[in-house]
This record gives structure tokens, sequence and C-alpha cells, in this order.
């Protein structure tokens, strides 16, 4: 049986009076008017949330990665925008302090956990699962390199101060192309932000397309070594899963708490209802699942702080989270009944919110692969 620690306790309950009285008053207001919630970064940065489980000689609290966990779900539950920007904000903090060189750790590990935004840029117009069809560049020109190309479907691309961007840099010994990270800060000349893309569900998260133009970095900029970007994409993706997943977890817990309140409420036939035993028995069994799913997600999370390999759990958890949080979603919509499809309740933002998470980090298909691989199926 898992039990949180007290520090575990004390930093989800300091999410949880974030999130009531900064996060979810505004979080209808930042999916209507698509608006970027950096009031709540700033909370979160201040209140030390962004920077928990990460070392305190950065101006971290050097807590385990369980306790980021559970300050994602809180805020995935009033608002996905803004648990979606921590956690692609959380990944890239983590490459940085995995695979950076001293100097890059000094540089950007304080200035991200104090609130300044890192993105994650590997999706392409034409290579999301399929990484191979990669086309941005980087080629060395002298004592630094020249980026050339653009990413899609970057996550807070407009607010973000840097860019962890990967880019073929060669071909390895068997003609393959070899990747390479770099970091790139948003006033490189040659970067810009391209258009804004209207988007389903986390309106918040400012998704956009980013572009390079000749864009020149010194070779100080490469994260993780030359031709090692895919290891530091990879690993990426490891963390984000967990946090995707998580946020997957949040909007589904927070669907059904906003049901429960419902159908205590909402009285048809005589009867409020939650007094029919078909409701009730809908909502347990939901409510199950929530719990199976915050479990694998715990599983992954523990792995992971522990430094043993987590890549399945963390597809595990993904997999199941996402898709369970579309069903319940989509059920908590149909309990609300035609409230429930207008915007005077928020499982219809909710509903909307939770298709992303099967899609980002990997699409649900890449997750079955990534379990059936450690299967060792012949």
């Amino acid at each position: 049986m898992f039990g949180l620690t007290e520090d575990q306790v004390m930093i989800q309950e300091l999410a949880k009076d974030i999130v009531e009285k900064t996060i979810r008053p505004m979080a209808a207001e930042v999916d209507e008017e698509e608006k970027f919630p950096a009031e709540n970064i700033k909370v979160l940065a201040d209140a030390g949330i962004l920077g928990c489980s990460f070392p305190e000689e950065y101006g971290g609290a050097d807590m385990d990665f369980l306790s980021f966990v559970l300050c994602v779900e809180e805020i995935a539950k009033a608002c996905a925008s803004t648990a979606s920007i921590i956690a692609t904000h959380c990944v890239s903090m983590t490459c940085i302090n995995q695979f950076g060189t001293p100097e890059q750790k000094e540089k950007y590990m304080p200035l991200m956990i104090e609130g300044h935004l890192m993105g994650f840029a590997m999706t392409e117009p034409d290579a999301g699962s399929d990484a191979s069809g990669m086309k941005t560049r980087a080629e060395k020109v002298g004592d630094h390199y020249v980026l050339n190309g653009a990413k899609m479907f970057i996550s807070s691309a407009p607010a973000n101060d840097f860019h962890i961007v990967i880019a073929v840099t060669g071909k390895d010994e068997r003609g393959r192309k070899e990747f390479t990270a770099f970091i790139v800060d948003k006033e490189t000349p040659g970067f810009s932000v391209g258009n804004h893309i209207k988007k389903m569900g986390i309106r918040g998260s400012l998704t956009a397309e980013i572009v390079f133009d000749n864009c020149e970095v010194p070779e100080s900029a490469i994260l993780g070594g030359l031709g090692n970007g895919m290891k530091v994409a990879l690993a990426s993706l490891d963390t984000g899963r967990i946090c995707m997943g998580t946020q997957a977890l949040g909007i589904a817990q927070g669907a059904l708490d906003e049901t429960y309140k419902y159908v205590t409420e909402r009285v048809q036939f005589g009867k409020r209802l939650s007094q029919f035993q078909d409701v009730q028995f809908g909502l347990a069994d939901l409510q199950t699942k929530v719990d199976a799913g915050r479990l694998l997600l715990w599983r992954a999370a523990m792995l992971k702080s522990e430094g043993k390999p987590f890549s399945t759990e963390a597809a595990m958890g993904k997999l199941y989270n996402s898709d369970l949080a579309m069903q319940v979603t989509t059920d908590c919509v149909q309990y609300h009944g035609g409230y429930g499809y207008s915007r005077e309740y928020p499982v219809e933002r909710m509903m909307r919110d939770a298709k992303i998470t099967q899609i980002y980090e990997g699409v649900n298909a890449i997750q079955k692969l990534v379990i059936a691989r450690s299967l060792k199926l012949k």
C-alpha cells in the first residue's frame, strides 16, 4: 500500500490551496480567451512547486519526483492548461539536470525554477511519431552551429524563454540521421515564433510553430553531447509520459468531483440523481478505474525517483490514464445531461482538454509499442 510522506502531503496541500485561491477561479477564462496563465506560473514558481523535485543547489527543494506528480494532479483537476505548461517545463528541466554540463545547469536551472519557461522542440510538420522524418538541421560553421528549419506544435512557444531543440547534425556510421540537442534562447537572431495553433483544448498553453532561419548558436549550446540528441529526446519522453499521464488523471478526477456535486444536487423524477443505483454503480466503476490509474503513475514516479528504469511503467501510466480521461469526461458530460454540453459546467472543457493526452508525448499506439517491446515476445 502506498503511503505518502509528511513532505509529500505538505506539498500536495500547498498545491490544493493554490488551486482554490488562484487557479480554479480563472480556469474558464483561460480556456475561453485562450489566455496564457502567467499569474498561475508565477504563483507556482514562488511557492517552490516548479522546482520541488530538483537539487537545492539550484534553488529546488530536492524532493522526489512523486512530490511533483502530486502537484500536477491537483492542478489538472482545475486547469489542464496550467498543468500542461508546468509538465512540459518539468520535462525540459529534467533534461538540463540530467544531461547538462555544470555550466549549463548553473545558468539555466535557477532561472527555470524561478519560472523562466523552457520548451522542448522535437515535433515537425512532417515528423511526429516518426522522428526519422525530421528536417531541421544544424550545420557547424567555425566555432558555432547554424540551425535552419521549423518545429510544430510546441507547447507554450510564445511564452518560453528557451527551447531544447533536436536537430539533424549529420549521419552515423550506418548512414542514418544523427541528432543533436541544442539549447536555444528566444533572443537568438534567426529564432522566431510562428503561427499560433487554434486548438480543441488546453487553450491556455498557446501552442505554436517555431522557426529557425540561419539561427546561430555556440558549440556550448549542445546538450548531452554531439550525436546524442535522440538519447535526450527519449529521456524527455519517459518523464513526459508520467507528467502527461498525471495531467490526464487530474482531468478525470476533476470531472468526477464536479459530477459528484452535480448528481447530489440535481433532482429528477422526485429523487436526487445520486439516489439512482445506475448512477451510483457507474460512478463507482469510474472512480475505481481512476484510483487504479493513479497507482500506475505513482509506481512510475517512484521508480524514476529511485533511479531505476521506468520507461515501460511510464508508457503504461500514460496509455491507461489518457484513454481513461476520455472515458470519464465523456461519461461525466452525459451525467450532466444538457448542462454538460454547455459551458456553464466545467466538464465540457475537461472533455476537450482530455483528448490531447492521448496524442502528445507519443500517441497511444506508440505507448503500446513501448510496452510490447518490454514483453520480449517471440
